[in-house]
């Protein structure tokens, strides 16, 4: 086959740049925002915090020329392309700045950040407590070995066998000596730490509590022999079994429903995780409102002596400096561009849950991402960017943009309920259901469908399991 050339005329879409900054800057949530300015605060140098008073006018309300979705689209690129030819090194400098609280606050920022206390670890504990003691160093250094052996919620997993082959020969260490030294640790400290499993560790806990406790002995003798038939809430066994009555099984059920199976998770360092909201929701003037949250907006604006140098220079076009000019302004643009968005699919979101605002989980409507993108006239796929990991602060507290979507039932008046407002009349079902005789999944299922929500069994059981109740049997009490 001859080879030739041949001119060929398409058209092909690209993601200029910006755009795709745009698109990253929008999926990202407020935290991994605020790293990337910073990154590029480090990078840039014609970037520069904002220190002064002026501002951009965020003042809650939407831009109504904005189309911010973040699309790739002919138009929309060519008329981004247009305008960076158009811009110049005198141009406008953007600048975003927050209230004079947060500019307070940004003069205090060569104090010292606040440190978390310090948390003793449940091996560091019991190692300080066995100091304290009168023992002597052999039997110190045996408990000390078992506390190493403790996992992180007190237990004993290893088999005290086991654990005595893995001591050097040399010791003279006997299993008597470890059996010893394990009651020595359970008597120790916390009761029910050093347990090997979890009806010691409830015994130790029941057994530590005062002899004359009514019904003592019989919550031991449940821990220890019948657990799993109180796992069950088999009460009628229990009763034919151990020959006690309603009022006895009740006391010693009370006693073990206090205790802590696993009483070294007290000792656990996990750090809480704080969320910035990016929205703040509010009634103004008898209208629920949705504004900008100006503690998670970056204050940015270019430099100003650096563009001031630029603008003296001959080679403007073609020095590095320019090129960082440049991006310091895409991104300026890009993060109003985000936050615009963000507002815009807020309002729309927060118009059509104000019976939410008003009256909690329960007046919660069926919501999809395809209403808010018809209305906005943006695509589905801005709208789910625009609610990942988005955060919007309402009286009733903090929730994902995510949170107010959800699919809904048919209603026998022709409506439809939202998920979300059904799980929260089951939740309400349950706690106010007779404990002795607790509600079915299809007597829930009756309970809705005389109010006019049509939900199968099968729906209640998912929606139950979900909101991790229990099932019927196990939510039985005497």
């Amino acid at each position: 086959m001859k080879a030739s050339l041949q001119l060929r005329l398409s058209q092909q879409l690209t993601l200029t740049p910006q755009l795709q900054q745009a698109i990253r800057l929008l999926q990202l949530s407020t935290q991994d925002m605020q790293q990337e300015v910073s990154r590029m605060l480090e990078e840039n140098p014609m970037l520069e915090l904002a220190e002064d008073s002026q501002t951009l006018p965020y003042t809650g309300e939407t831009n109504s020329t904005s189309t911010a979705n973040g699309e790739a689209s002919p138009s929309s690129e060519a008329s981004a392309e247009s305008e960076h030819a158009d811009d110049n090194v005198t141009g406008e400098i953007q600048e975003w700045n927050d209230s004079p609280a947060s500019r307070v606050r940004d003069e205090d920022d060569d104090s010292f950040p606040e440190q978390a206390a310090l948390q003793a670890s449940l091996r560091d504990h019991l190692h300080s407590q066995l100091s304290t003691t009168q023992l002597d160093d052999h039997d110190r250094k045996i408990i000390g070995l078992l506390i190493d052996a403790l996992d992180d919620n007190g237990y004993l997993t290893l088999e005290l066998s086991e654990l005595m082959d893995m001591l050097p020969a040399e010791l003279e260490i006997t299993l008597d000596d470890i059996e010893t030294a394990l009651v020595q640790l359970q008597h120790l400290d916390m009761p029910g730490l050093a347990a090997r499993n979890l009806g010691e560790c409830l015994a130790l806990q029941l057994k530590a509590l005062p002899a004359e406790t009514p019904q003592r002995e019989l919550a031991i003798t449940l821990v220890c022999s019948h657990i799993e038939l109180v796992a069950a809430h088999d009460f009628a066994k229990i009763k034919r079994l151990l020959r006690c009555n309603d009022d006895e099984l009740r006391a010693a059920q009370q006693l073990i429903a206090v205790l802590n199976p696993k009483p070294g998770s007290e000792f656990d360092h996990a750090v809480a995780d704080y969320v910035i909201p990016d929205i703040v929701v509010d009634k103004y003037k008898g209208r629920w409102r949705a504004r900008l949250n100006t503690e998670a907006m970056p204050k940015l604006r270019v430099n100003q002596i650096y563009a001031n140098i630029l603008q003296q220079r001959d080679d403007k076009n073609g020095s590095q400096l320019s090129t960082h000019l440049q991006e310091a302004k895409w991104l300026i643009k890009n993060l109003q561009q985000r936050f615009d968005t963000i507002l815009r699919v807020a309002q729309a979101i927060v118009q059509r849950q104000e019976k939410f605002l008003e009256h909690g989980a329960i007046g919660m409507r069926p919501l999809v991402l395809r209403e808010i993108a018809e209305e906005l006239e943006l695509h589905e796929s801005t709208v789910s960017r625009s609610t990942t990991q988005k955060f919007m602060l309402t009286p009733r507290g903090i929730y994902e943009f995510k949170y107010f979507f959800g699919s809904g039932l048919a209603t026998d008046n022709g409506g439809s309920c939202s998920s979300t407002a059904i799980r929260e009349l089951i939740k309400q079902l349950v706690s106010a259901e007779d404990t002795r005789k607790p509600l079915t999944d299809s007597r829930m299922s009756e309970i809705l469908a005389q109010q006019g929500i049509v939900v199968a069994r099968r729906t209640i059981a998912k929606y139950r399991e979900a909101l991790h109740i229990l099932p019927v049997n196990l939510r039985k009490s005497l």
